[in-house]
């Protein structure tokens, strides 16, 4: 049975959160509203609180792009990796990705985001599997809906569970890396929990329950 090591994005490999590096670039481009990076913001703080409404917030973020062909908001997702997203990637994290690879582990990123950031990502990391939010398309456009259940809290539960049971993985001998106590679930059930400059709730879950934590300096990461 293989191991695997799964990666959280959002404050794991990234040193930041990129939703208000996407808000923020979608208003460069003019493609949002001030309110729209308001709404982001007011997002970000009850996901740091774990109180998150997780399926009103794709809701609203799904009905933002509706009717968009998949294509072009690739294409844009794309271009802003390349130039905003890839200088926040954690190096020290690039080294911990490589390290799983060479000894034989089954790589995947674990995560709420959608492909539009995993997949320029995981091209870069040169990791094969992704366990992410996928959003309804139907004829090449977005239907303004998600695919049920989004990636997040007891759904990241069930899609971590199918890719297991898909690739006959040994949950005992696996790892998952992240920073978010709305990870505890998944971090419950690997053998290998990796804490990873966690938010205040998940620093004090690890320390009970004796999880290794690795704080990175984090003035030296990302690059921007």
């Amino acid at each position: 049975m293989p191991t695997a090591a799964f990666f959280d994005i959002d404050g794991t490999l990234l040193s930041v959160n990129s939703a208000p590096l996407y808000a923020r670039y979608l208003r460069q481009h003019g493609r949002a509203r001030r309110r729209d990076l308001l709404r982001t913001a007011f997002y970000l703080l009850q996901y740091r609180l774990n109180l998150l409404d997780i399926d009103r917030a794709i809701e609203r973020a799904s009905a933002f792009i509706a009717g968009q062909l998949e294509s072009d908001v690739a294409r844009f997702c794309e271009q802003w990796y390349r130039e905003v997203v890839r200088s926040y990637v954690v190096p020290e994290m690039r080294v911990i990705v490589d390290e799983h690879r060479a000894a034989g582990h089954l790589l995947a990123l674990l995560s709420s985001s959608t492909s539009y950031l995993a997949v320029p990502l995981a091209r870069d990391l040169d990791v094969p599997h992704l366990i992410v939010t996928r959003l309804e398309v139907v004829d090449g456009r977005f239907t303004g809906r998600a695919i049920a259940p989004v990636c997040y809290g007891p759904g990241k539960v069930h899609w971590a569970k199918a890719f297991v049971e898909e690739q006959a993985v040994d949950l005992a001998q696996s790892y998952f890396y992240t920073d978010s106590i709305t990870d505890l679930p998944v971090l419950e059930l690997v053998g290998f929990p990796r804490i990873v400059n966690p938010d205040r709730l998940l620093r004090r879950a690890a320390r009970q329950r004796g999880w290794t934590i690795v704080n990175f300096d984090r003035a030296v990461r990302g690059a921007a």
